[in-house]
Parts: structure tokens; sequence; C-alpha cells
């Protein structure tokens, strides 16, 4: 088999578990596969602030969620100072970029983040169109389920202390939201019932414990599922379905950790956080405690502290949060080649319409050919700050900055 064709398999599988994901729809954090591909076709290579922004609109408040797109709408989360921290459900209509809906969902007694890099309003919402239904997540501060009419039908809290606030996105797996909880002083994963927010299962995390603000993978292997969920010092893959640990990796001094794992070539591909961040490459078909057996590779040079990585066939792509990005073969983690884009990087990384896109902190996207040498095609500026990673969806990007939300798309005739 091909190795796009193997690639395709994959990603096939991953989207069967996935929320109810329609043609041209980008539901969830790196969209409908969690692992940041697109299907579109005729997406723009270049634009500016002049060129190919089909709407531009405001956003009130600050939040750094990835924007998501489904039934005709993109939704973002944010928080406003009125008064009080109010942390607010957004959505704007995909054909006209007006503003439809804007509903707090919570209030809270801070207005400002711990980290001056993060926010409020940091986690990305899902959205599931089948169910009518929108699920927002403020870590600590609340996780709520919305219909797309802005009505709250359910909230709950897991009251957790961390050091930078809000980090992690909830998966949606077939009737249940999962989330990571990855506090100082308490971390476990937990599965709520998506219809009544009622808690179906909860596993603890393996001491000792410590910060992480990452999103949870479910993954297919053989005829069994995964979720498969990275902590501070250690990563676990759980039954999804009750919440049993099926195998787990241990990194040492790895916390704190922020990119989301993907998943392919039978492996998981997880970077391991701060003090003496790396990236492992992880045969996920063991049990009980695999560092020893199923570590297939490690690299230790250039590995993002924020940024996901991208596997792309045969090719996973990173890039460093000082703004050097790497090719590596994913089956045996050789370099293929390393380049310094420029700027700083947060978002992660997007494969569309046979590009990879890389949006760094200070506005800039760097279109990149796919392949084994390096091949810039197009660099675009935006005004304003870019932490948050970019949607595909209807034949267009979208692009949230520190104070607007884009819709590029090719103006051409």
């Amino acid at each position: 088999m091909a190795p796009m064709q193997r690639l395709g398999v994959v990603l096939v599988a991953v989207m069967l578990l996935g929320p109810a994901a329609h043609a041209q729809d980008w539901p969830a954090f790196r969209g409908p596969t969690g692992q940041g591909h697109s299907s579109e076709r005729g997406l723009p290579l270049e634009w500016s602030e002049s060129t190919n922004v089909l709407w531009k609109a405001p956003v009130p408040g600050r939040g750094w969620s990835s924007p998501v797109v489904a039934d005709g709408r993109v939704w973002l989360t944010t928080s406003t100072d009125e008064g009080a921290g109010s942390l607010r459900l957004l959505a704007y209509d995909i054909e006209t970029g007006l503003e439809v809906l804007n509903t707090e969902v919570f209030r809270v007694d801070q207005t400002t983040s711990p980290n001056p890099k993060n926010s409020l309003a940091s986690p990305t919402p899902i959205v599931d169109a089948d169910a009518n239904r929108v699920y927002v997540h403020f870590g600590a501060d609340g996780t709520a389920a919305l219909t797309t009419d802005g009505e709250i039908l359910w909230a709950t809290h897991f009251p957790h202390v961390t050091q930078h606030g809000n980090g992690g996105s909830p998966v949606l797996y077939r009737d249940r939201l999962i989330l990571s909880v990855d506090g100082y002083d308490t971390a476990f994963v937990v599965a709520l019932d998506a219809a009544t927010g009622e808690e179906q299962w909860r596993t603890a995390r393996r001491r000792p414990i410590s910060q992480a603000y990452s999103t949870p993978l479910v993954i297919r292997v053989g005829d069994r599922d995964q979720l498969f969920s990275i902590g501070a010092f250690r990563a676990t893959a759980y039954d999804p379905g009750s919440g049993e640990e099926i195998w787990e990796v241990s990194y040492g001094d790895g916390f704190s950790n922020v990119p989301a794992p993907v998943f392919g070539h039978g492996m998981v591909y997880v970077a391991t956080g701060f003090q003496v961040p790396s990236l492992l490459a992880v045969r996920a078909d063991g049990g009980g405690d695999v560092t020893a057996t199923h570590t297939a590779w490690t690299l230790r040079r250039g590995v993002p502290l924020t940024s996901s990585p991208l596997l792309v066939g045969d090719e996973l792509y990173i890039v460093s949060d000082l703004g050097v990005a790497t090719c590596l073969d994913a089956r045996t983690g050789e370099t293929h080649w390393r380049e310094r884009l420029g700027g700083n990087f947060s978002a992660s990384p997007v494969f569309a319409d046979g590009r990879i896109y890389f949006q760094s902190e200070e506005g800039v996207t760097s279109v990149v050919a796919p392949g084994i040498e390096y091949s810039e095609l197009a660099t675009n500026q935006l005004d304003g700050a870019i932490l948050a990673s970019m949607a595909v969806a209807n034949g267009s990007l979208f692009i949230r900055t520190h104070d607007h939300l884009y819709r590029i798309g090719d103006q051409r005739p």
C-alpha cells in the first residue's frame, strides 16, 4: 500500500471515532481527525490584509481557543472583563462573518490568566452538529454543553490548581466527553455522559503528579480503541469505554506538556514537555509499562514545547517555539531537513490541499511543501498575534488573531 493510502486508512479510522463530522466541517481542535488534516481543496496559497480576505470580524475579549467550523458557523470561546471574568461562547456566520451568538457560560473572579501567553479561554470547543450541541471547556473554571442556539444544557466543574491556567481541550468519543485534568493537587482523566454531564468513569494519574495541558487523542490499535492522554512524567493509553489503563510510557522530567499527540505507522508521537524536552515515537500495541520495550526512537533537538507534531505520509513535521521547523522520517526518527522559519511558534501546523501551514505568533503563515527536501511556497502576513491554530473548511482557512477572526479564501473570479 502506498504511503498516502496508508495515511488515508489511519485518518478514516480516526474520523469514525470523533464528533459527527459533516463534509467540509472542522468540528474540534486539530480538525475531524484530531491530527491537523483537512481534505479541502482550492485553498489560497497567498494572502495579506488586502488580498484573499473574504471577511474579517472583530472578536471581543481575550482568548486563544482555536476556531472550529460546523453547521454553517465558526465557533470560538473568549473571556471578557465585565466587572468580573465572563467566559463566553461566540459564533459567526460562515458566509458573512457576522456575530450570530454571544453567550456567557461561566462567571469567574479573575480577569487575566496567570501566564501572559495564555488566556482564560484557551481550550477549543467541540461542535456536534447532529446533536445540535456545543461543548465548551474552561479548565478548572468549568465545562458545559450548550445547544447551538446558546442554551446551557449542563455545566460542571473539576477544580484543580495549575501554574499557567487553562490548557488542553476535551475530546468526544461516541456518547462521552473526555477530559484530562492535570493539576498540582490532583490529576485524572474523566469521561462524562455527553447528554447529561454525569460522570461515567474517572482514572487517577499515577504519582508523582504535576501540571499538564495536552489534548487527548482517540486511536485505533488492532481491533481496539484507545484514548491516548499525555500527562506530566508519563503518557497513558486508556480504554475509552471504561477508563482502564492499557499501557504507559514514562519520560522522567517532562511536565507542563502542551503539544497534542499524533498517531500513525502503529506509533504515537509524544512531546514530553519542559525540563529536558524530547520527542518519543512509541509503538501502541503494548501493555503495562512499555518505556523500555516499545520506544522506537527519541529526538532531543528542536522539540516543541507548545506546537503539536504533524504526520504526513512517512514524514513527521515539528516546529520549535523559537521557529525551527524539522522534518523527520516517522519510522526511524532520521532528520531529513531542519530550517529556521523565523519568529516564535505556539499554533499547531495544518496539512491541507497538499501543503503544510505553519503559523507564527507574529502573524506570519509559512506555507511549505511536504517532502524530504525543504521547499517554501509562500509567506503570508496578517496584523496581530497568532497563538490559536487555524481551522480549514468550506474552501477556506479560518485564522484567529488576538482581536480578529479571518476567513481566508481564493478571491479570483
